[in-house]
């Protein structure tokens, strides 16, 4: 799978590609290409998918004129072969200014009720394009008070007029930022990953998966680890919902002591959870349940991306929650007071914790990883 540097994602993207048709714009020709037993992804009315917005979606996504110097794109933090993670601790922006929190991977996205890690407003990725475009705090893609400019960038690329005009057959200027959000949104609503040797397990296949895995999804599954009871259902996160699915509750988000500055329940700042939204207190350290599909790829782990491996995540939960010894963050994370009832800890053998990151690697989605139609079409291969 290749890789790309900023600066070598620049000059590619300099350069206009061979052209293909272009993709029809009807709305209602458009059909969703879902692994067997997934539901459909909730899609806003006021955006339908499109042949035509998907494919300038893809090629937004990937173009680094979406960003003040020209040199970063939103693949620059979503890497396809990660799961559309980076496999950074922390990821950093165009100006080079480190964002405080690990990016998240985007399979499956489309299902997500809530985006980002500890965010309850932020619901549509239409509008969470905006953030990485516009933010100051910390500088990302660094567009704002530049976008005017980010569109006459793409106006004077050949390719671009006529894919705008496909996608918004009924805008008379369809270069908008709007626009380009919402052709991005589409993009991701198609980052479906439900191919996965534990997919084709349970659709019957039973020599998907090896023994090990097996005894590690009972584990998974069991009372004893409690992984499902936040790790849940073919998402595995309980932030999923879909269209015709059943009227949920907002998914809860979960303090799992990762962190207990002093023994005040404390997280470093700026990373407070829940609480930089809501005020709460008792917020402190709440973070969203991400999903584990493609776990194996999108390492290192947690919000800030200090746990490096599937051996450490479980390590932490069975000790129930992290103990730092020294330096600023010291402190016994098994004992803040804001952690989760459901990290309690648990007795675990080596051969078991072999066994669940067994099932955790089943969770690898490898057509997901190097589907064609997700990749870069920038680069000609």
């Amino acid at each position: 799978m290749w890789r790309l540097t900023s600066s070598l994602l620049a000059a590619a993207c300099s350069s206009e590609p061979v052209t293909s048709p272009i993709p029809s714009g009807d709305a209602s020709a458009f059909r969703w290409e879902l692994p067997g037993g997934f539901p459909l992804p909730l899609v806003p009315s006021d955006n339908p998918m499109s042949d035509a917005k998907v494919e300038l979606g893809r090629r937004l996504f990937y173009d680094t004129r979406l960003s003040g110097n020209g040199a970063f794109s939103c693949s620059s933090c979503h890497r396809q072969a990660n799961a559309f993670a980076d496999a950074r601790n922390l990821p950093f922006g165009s100006t080079g200014q480190p964002h405080p929190r690990n990016s998240m991977s985007l399979p499956n996205v489309a299902y997500q009720v809530v985006l980002g890690w500890a965010n309850t407003e932020t619901r549509r990725l239409e509008d969470q394009a905006l953030l990485p475009m516009l933010g100051k705090d910390p500088v990302e893609l660094g567009l704002a008070g530049r976008e005017a400019e980010m569109l006459d960038r793409l106006r004077a690329v050949p390719v671009y007029p006529p894919l705008f005009r496909a996608a918004y057959p009924g805008d008379s200027s369809p270069f908008t930022l709007n626009n380009v959000t919402r052709a991005i949104a589409t993009f991701e609503r198609t980052f479906v990953s439900g191919d996965s040797p534990y997919d084709r397990y349970r659709r019957g296949n039973t020599t998907a998966i090896s023994d090990a895995a097996r005894r590690g999804e009972a584990l998974f599954m069991g009372d004893r680890l409690k992984c499902s009871q936040c790790h849940s259902g073919v998402m595995f996160t309980n932030a999923a919902r879909w269209a015709g699915g059943p009227e949920l509750a907002d998914p809860e988000f979960f303090n799992n002591g990762l962190y207990n500055i002093g023994g005040t329940g404390t997280y470093p700042a700026p990373n407070s959870g829940l609480l930089a939204t809501t005020g709460i207190a008792s917020d402190m350290g709440k973070f969203k349940v991400p999903s584990l599909r493609n776990i194996e790829v999108t390492y290192p782990y947690m919000h800030d991306g200090t746990v490096a491996t599937l051996s450490d995540v479980i390590d932490h939960y069975a000790a129930g929650g992290r103990t730092i010894t020294s330096g600023p963050n010291a402190g016994a994370g098994s004992a803040n007071p804001y952690k989760s009832a459901l990290v309690g800890g648990f007795a675990i053998s080596a051969g078991e914790k072999a066994d669940v990151i067994a099932f955790l690697r089943t969770l690898t989605d490898s057509t997901f990883l190097t589907r064609a139609r997700l990749s870069n079409p920038w680069i000609v291969r």
